[in-house]
């Protein structure tokens, strides 16, 4: 079997044979291991020493401070590239605006359905998560206060939010003479994820100091509150893959969703190993090209979509603001429910492949509508890490669905040559994937 570049960590073998050139491994599934081990320290600190849990809340709130530090940053950079995607997707015509209006319907009714689950099951009430006011709630200790003090404090997000969308349709209204500034931006952006990262590695420790916090203020309370979000996160988001993109792909194309699934066991597998669907991107867009879509839907559906169709961080960004509301003693009413849809259905683009994004567009969304809120997120800091599965593997079924559609609705698919592939009579050459350059 072939070893891809992106699962093996290194680069191709050039035509003469020479050796591999080693790169930078992906690490990220250590912090992943090291979040679950400061979750359950945490919480075991949390109900044997409820007192010292209680001590320790500072740390959550330094890196939720880092985080609402780097929101701005984040949301400004994404939404001013987004608006350059969708003017270049527009300009391929028929396949692009047919993929962008799919793209931004799913997204919006993925959001709404996040929003429905959270309002009928209610996650996080009864926890009265309160807001950091020193340890332990005794006097604000003079060195937190200080540490806490050297984070930069945070930009206001609807301002850099219009700002962004004013300098991306102004930049996409200067043609190829606002390319250069759009490369400069791409740069910028590239420097703010390296910092999210950065940032990224510092969430075990948060994790610790939240999850024992919480832990040691409602006991068991807290366990089961993160234990039904989580729970009922993961049953959204199988039921919708199976019940509403199942039911499309079937009424429009005939496919069956579970053999599509089997179809790509393989890309599931590395995505369950990385927490990204970005590390299957190559492989989707030779499996959808086998699967008969024609090469330039495939090349347009794919990589917009990974910016565009995120059904699955869509309907946790909903479900999870609605937890930390609710947790907080300050449920959102129906009027800031629909607002923070609109504002998530704008935030959520362009951020789908870095690790730590998502978390950076809630918080963005729980600051523009209700700052109080903020105080809150360290919980999800906890627990952000085990939901990360479910929403990669929704956001890739999403996009895989939508390349099978658009070639249909567009007449450049190759049925006969899906239903043998989907149906195992025609399988996949693995070694296509070095030798097609993907």
């Amino acid at each position: 079997m072939a070893t891809t570049p992106e699962s093996a960590g290194v680069l191709d073998k050039d035509p003469n044979g020479s050796a591999e050139t080693p790169v930078k491994k992906d690490r990220t599934h250590w912090l992943y291991i090291m979040v679950i081990v400061a979750v359950v320290a945490g919480a075991t600190i949390g109900l044997v020493a409820p007192e010292l849990g209680k001590a320790l809340k500072p740390l959550g709130t330094g890196f939720v401070a880092l985080i609402k530090m780097i929101i701005a940053p984040v949301i400004f950079c994404t939404i001013v590239l987004g608006i350059g995607s969708i003017a270049k997707a527009a300009t391929v015509g028929k396949v692009g605006g047919l993929a962008l209006l799919y793209f931004i319907t799913m997204s919006t009714f993925a959001l709404a359905i996040g929003l429905f689950v959270g309002n009928l099951i209610h996650p996080g009430a009864g926890l009265k998560l309160e807001k950091y006011e020193g340890a332990a709630g005794g006097a604000e200790n003079a060195t937190v206060k200080f540490l806490l003090e050297l984070i930069p404090g945070d930009i206001p997000v609807l301002p850099t939010l219009v700002l962004a969308l004013f300098v991306g349709f102004a930049l996409q209204s200067m043609g190829k003479s606002g390319q250069p500034v759009l490369g400069a931006i791409k740069h910028i952006q590239a420097v703010v994820f390296r910092l999210m990262m950065m940032i990224m590695w510092i969430a075990p420790i948060g994790a610790f100091g939240a999850i024992a916090a919480v832990v040691g203020a409602t006991g068991w309370a807290a366990i089961g509150s993160m234990a039904i979000l989580m729970g009922a996160f993961y049953a959204t988001c199988a039921l919708f893959i199976i019940v509403i993109l199942g039911s499309l792909l079937r009424s429009v194309t005939g496919l069956n969703i579970f053999a599509l699934m089997k179809y790509l066991a393989r890309e599931y597998l590395l995505i369950f190993s990385t927490s990204s669907s970005e590390s299957a991107l190559p492989r989707l867009i030779a499996k959808m090209e086998h699967a008969g879509v024609s090469k330039p839907v495939v090349g347009i559906t794919v990589p917009t979509g990974y910016s565009f169709n995120l059904d699955g961080t869509a309907i946790y960004l909903t479900m999870s603001a609605l937890f930390v509301s609710t947790a907080m003693g300050m449920p959102m009413n129906i009027g800031e429910q629909i607002s923070l849809l609109v504002f998530m259905i704008i935030a959520s683009k362009g951020a789908a492949g870095v690790t730590g994004a998502g978390l950076a567009t809630l918080a963005a969304g729980l600051q523009s509508h209700r700052p109080e809120l903020l105080d809150g997120m360290g919980v999800i800091v906890g627990i952000d890490k085990f939901m990360s599965e479910a929403r990669a593997l929704t956001n890739f079924t999403g996009n895989a669905v939508a390349t099978l559609l658009i070639g249909k609705w567009t007449k450049e698919i190759d049925m006969e040559q899906a239903r043998e592939v989907l149906a195992g009579n025609r399988p996949f050459d693995e070694l296509s994937l070095t030798a097609n350059e993907h």
